[in-house]
């Protein structure tokens, strides 16, 4: 599978509260409603979460401050990819998602890009 791995950090005007809301709420079922056209088989949002535990790791690493959250989207295989982004349905749906990220993202402050999964293991299945 080939998957797309956005850190995201939030805008600075907006507050936790209304940057997770707008995600989940919002983004997320406008992602939902183009998967086809942009030939997604899944997508995960991961929300930062236990805040004293991050300032744990931060403070005996020295790492610098968690994003926000991360965003996960899969496709099948690097064709169902390449298919789905050369459409002009995929390309107004790209368009479209990254103009509603706008919304919420703050660009300079994230990272995206694309990978290639290797299980180790999965002791849940």
């Amino acid at each position: 599978m080939i998957k797309l791995i956005y850190c995201i950090s939030k805008r600075e005007d907006l507050d936790a509260a209304e940057f997770y809301r707008y995600w989940l709420q919002d983004h997320a079922p406008l992602v939902k409603s183009v998967a086809a056209a942009i030939g997604a088989s899944r997508y995960v949002q991961s929300h930062t979460a236990l805040p004293e535990v991050n300032a744990i790791f931060q403070a005996g690493r020295g790492l610098e401050a968690p994003y926000d959250g991360i965003t996960e989207l899969w496709w099948q295989d690097q064709a169902a990819f390449e298919q789905g982004t050369a459409t002009p349905e995929g390309v107004a749906a790209a368009r479209q998602l990254q103009a509603d990220e706008a919304n919420f993202i703050d660009f300079s402050r994230s990272r995206i890009f694309m990978s290639e999964e290797h299980e180790i293991f999965d002791l849940a299945q």
